[in-house]
């Protein structure tokens, strides 16, 4: 019972809204010492752990890039450029971007993700060929446009990565079934991944044209060409 007083200590620093990350150490050494390790031992582990996630801090070095860039105008430089392209719509942009995402992952390139591609990119460029399309795009399409956004990053990602032989849900695929007694190959596995991969991409397709069909009945063109 005394192994949980990690778990105590957490609790009392979140709620005294202390340092989160001198909680959780503090926390962490103080479960290793009552569980009877080593001061260097405990040491050992974290060190190991912070090495086995170090791409987690690296993800986290991202952010306040990207928080610097849309600081300085990223997001509405986006949005400017494909107002500027004829005939670009938002399920086009959407369909493009899922593509793109879906290639990226089945070859297992880390390009896409909703913190460095959605919000600062995909989704103002989304919005801003509704806008350069419509009049009175208002909150409820931009919302949908949103959602619609973050989806054409979980299709291209969740199908497009088990195509690569390699992936970690290849890998866990095949060793679950092995466990079950169901013997199968990583190459087996990412060739049925295809015809899913490509299932999606035709489904999300579908999708973003019927989301531009309905703002082309339910919005009003844009005036200059209402009034040709």
């Amino acid at each position: 019972m005394i192994k949980l007083i990690g778990v105590l200590i957490i609790i009392i620093g979140f709620i005294l809204k202390l340092d989160t990350i001198a909680v959780v150490l503090i926390a962490g050494i103080v479960t290793g010492l009552v569980g009877g390790l080593g001061f260097g031992e405990i040491l050992s582990t974290l060190g190991s752990a912070f090495i086995k996630t170090r791409y987690m801090s690296l993800f986290l070095v991202t952010l306040p890039v990207i928080g610097i860039l849309e600081r300085y105008g990223l997001r509405e430089r986006a949005a400017e450029l494909i107002k500027n392209i004829k005939a670009v719509t938002t399920g086009k942009v959407l369909t493009i971007y899922t593509i793109i995402r879906e290639l990226a992952a089945a070859f297992s390139l880390r390009l896409g993700g909703h913190v460095q591609f959605i919000r600062p990119l995909i989704f103002p460029m989304a919005q801003g060929a509704a806008e350069a399309n419509y009049d009175n795009l208002g909150e409820e399409e931009i919302e949908e446009i949103k959602g619609y956004a973050a989806a054409s990053e979980n299709y291209g990602n969740f199908f497009g990565q088990n195509v690569f032989i390699a992936s970690g849900g290849v890998l866990l695929i095949v060793g679950t079934l092995g466990e079950l007694g169901i013997e199968v190959t990583p190459l087996a596995v990412s060739r049925a991944s295809i015809p899913i991969a490509v299932a999606a991409l035709v489904y999300a397709t579908i999708q973003y044209y019927i989301l531009d069909k309905k703002f082309s009945k339910k919005l009003n063109k844009h005036k200059s060409e209402a009034t040709e």
